[in-house]
């Protein structure tokens, strides 16, 4: 992958993560594709408009989100990634607290990047 197109996506990640932790529904917007599908920890999918509204009624509340062991992958004009990131929060009144491993499909619309697909398990306490 070249070097461009690896640091715009470790931007929009950036953003992606300041707008998670901070509940940035605007920012997420812009980052989510509208036609979004993203796999929860336990099976579940989510649109990109159930995880604005879990965001917007305040479900969503995270105190650490600390990304770390980036992989990249470019495919065409796609950006598949795989992160771990540690939470510290809480998710529809669930804890949400230990190590996950995300992994996002991002995909260049014009100068923009959107996530269009995703899914993330649990990896558990960090050790």
């Amino acid at each position: 992958m070249d070097s461009v197109r690896k640091q715009q996506i470790l931007a929009s990640e950036a953003q992606l993560i300041a707008a998670m932790k901070a509940s940035d529904v605007d920012a997420l917007d812009a980052l989510l594709h509208d036609d979004l599908l993203f796999n929860g920890p336990t099976g579940e999918t989510a649109t990109k408009a159930m995880d604005l509204a879990n965001y917007r009624s305040g479900g969503v509340r995270l105190a650490l989100v600390e990304p770390s062991d980036y992989t990249l992958s470019a495919i065409d004009d796609d950006v598949i990634v795989a992160v771990t990131v540690q939470l510290d929060g809480e998710y529809m009144g669930q804890r949400a607290t230990g190590r996950f491993r995300y992994l996002r499909v991002w995909k260049r619309y014009g100068e923009t990047w959107r996530v269009i697909g995703g899914s993330v398990v649990p990896l558990g306490p960090a050790g």
